[in-house]
């Protein structure tokens, strides 16, 4: 079984440890912290990107599973909706890993960024949007809706990833009405089963790195402490702001790859 840490320079490993502090506080406040964890592992020497995409997944598991205790212990989070929406979450997770197997993410990263860009305007132009826990619905159509919010976007999860956390924060407070504190206390329980189900599904292949992956674990476990703290001290507002930068970030990031994958080659 690989470590990743035979040949892995001082810096290098300093520099996972940061990625993984940063991706761990954003992950615990609004989610993306992929953003800044997956390409500091494609840094390290000799990784394939399989091998980064499964120590990612390691990484965040420990921190989302240190926030979801952290947010379950001061936030109180309703786990009646929680609860079905991960188990539901780490299927829709294990679908969406299949199909990346046969289908590239290139196919569906354009209509992402522009999904990406409704939520950034919707937001933005709607302050109030997110400040206090008003549910649209009540029984089975709340669940329906919760269980559907947890099938697609764990699906979306297993076939690209980036931004999950902010998709399911911003589907809970639009479709169901929490705040967005309410929100991302609950997301960060289905957020837990998603990374679980990526996991698994990289486990058997050998793909995991695990000493990089223990290493990456501690920051994040770090970060996800410090960052679901702060949220819950500095309430929907803060998280809200926090939002808005991290899909600024993602519209960016994808924006990117879509020029790199589709449009470039088109004008060449």
């Amino acid at each position: 079984m690989n470590s990743g840490l035979e040949e892995i320079q001082l810096a290098t490993i300093l520099l996972v440890l940061v990625a993984g502090f940063a991706a761990g506080w954003v992950d615990a406040v609004v989610g993306g912290g992929g953003l800044l964890q997956l390409p500091a592992l494609l840094l390290v020497p000799g990784i394939t990107p399989v091998q980064a995409l499964a120590t990612n997944k390691m990484g965040s598991l420990f921190g989302t599973t240190t926030s979801a205790i952290t947010y379950y212990r001061r936030a109180k989070p309703d786990l009646r909706t929680a609860l079905p929406m991960a188990g539901i979450a780490l299927l829709g997770g294990f679908g969406g890993a299949i199909i990346a197997t046969s289908l590239p993410s290139s196919v569906f990263k354009p209509i992402i960024v522009v999904a990406l860009i409704a939520v950034a305007v919707f937001t933005a132009f709607r302050p109030t949007v997110g400040t206090l826990t008003k549910l649209r619905h009540t029984g089975g159509r709340h669940y329906g809706t919760a269980a559907a919010i947890g099938l697609v976007i764990g699906f979306y999860d297993g076939l690209i990833g980036p931004g999950t956390g902010s998709f399911l924060i911003i589907a809970m407070v639009t479709l169901l009405g929490y705040s967005f504190l309410d929100a991302s206390a609950k997301s960060k329980i289905v957020n837990l089963a998603t990374n679980f189900g990526a996991l698994m599904f990289f486990l058997p292949n050998g793909s995991l790195l695990w000493g990089l992956g223990l290493v990456l674990g501690l920051a994040n476990m770090v970060g996800g402490y410090v960052g679901s703290r702060m949220a819950i001290t500095q309430g929907s507002k803060f998280i809200r702001i926090v939002f808005l930068v991290v899909v600024g970030a993602l519209i960016v990031k994808l924006g990117y790859d879509v020029w790199v994958e589709n449009v470039q080659p088109a004008l060449q």
